[in-house]
């Protein structure tokens, strides 16, 4: 962790006083299991703890920057700001995932660039900061790595088209809209799933992603696109 702590202190001027919440922080579930450590050992704990801090910090700054915006405009916002492939890419540019420590396994398959894994990994180190030195210490280094770009717009916008396709249909009055995994496959480490989108049991669109969110993300952007009709 000697390197690690280097860094954040030379490009972040952070320096953890507990190492070992920091240890845990960079430490997947992967690794523990191989390990054979306790479940507790690795980040997914730090992980929901930071999820909620991001939340909080990038909920504040929407609401004081747009103050004509309304709520669903504000959720619309922070959704794609905190969703899987932005925090992916501000984990990237702190360089985190070469500190990661991962399962042989894992890092075989490419665990070490998967998005999720640095979405988590990044959410994890904010909690790990929270636990170390508090809130005001998250705010500032969140200041520091996210806001400026969504100050540019420079960060993964992806249309919430679930939202959307449910604001269209329930113009017409209540409906009621679900979601059906019609297929999986592929290896653990690279899956595709396919799913359908339906109106009152009518299917509308189908579409396919790497994960089940994903995949119901793009049947609702393409019954919205009408690839099948939306009525």
């Amino acid at each position: 962790m000697n390197k690690l702590q280097e860094k954040l202190k030379s490009e972040f001027g952070i320096t953890f006083n507990d190492d070992k919440v920091l240890e845990v922080a960079f430490t997947h579930s992967s690794y523990t299991n191989e390990e054979r450590l306790p479940k507790v050992a690795n980040n997914e704990r730090l992980e929901f703890l930071g999820d909620v801090a991001l939340s909080l910090v990038v909920s504040d700054y929407l609401y004081r920057t747009y103050p004509d915006a309304l709520e669903g405009e504000l959720s619309k916002m922070r959704s794609s700001i905190v969703r899987t492939e932005s925090l992916a890419n501000f984990s990237r540019r702190c360089g985190f995932g070469a500190f990661l420590k991962l399962g042989h396994g894992e890092e075989k398959t490419g665990g070490r660039n998967r998005e999720t894994t640095l979405e988590n990994l990044f959410e994890a180190f904010l909690g790990a900061l929270f636990l170390d030195q508090g809130m005001e210490e998250v705010r500032k280094f969140i200041y520091r790595v996210v806001i400026p770009h969504v100050k540019a717009d420079d960060y993964v916008k992806v249309i919430d088209y679930k939202t959307e396709l449910q604001e269209i249909l329930q113009v017409g009055g209540e409906t009621t809209i679900t979601y059906k995994i019609l297929e999986e496959s592929g290896p653990a480490h690279a899956r595709k799933f396919v799913a359908a989108v339906l109106n009152n049991g009518v299917q509308l669109g189908t579409g396919e992603g790497k994960s089940k969110k994903f995949a119901e993300q793009k049947a609702a952007e393409n019954a919205i696109k009408g690839q099948i009709h939306v009525s």
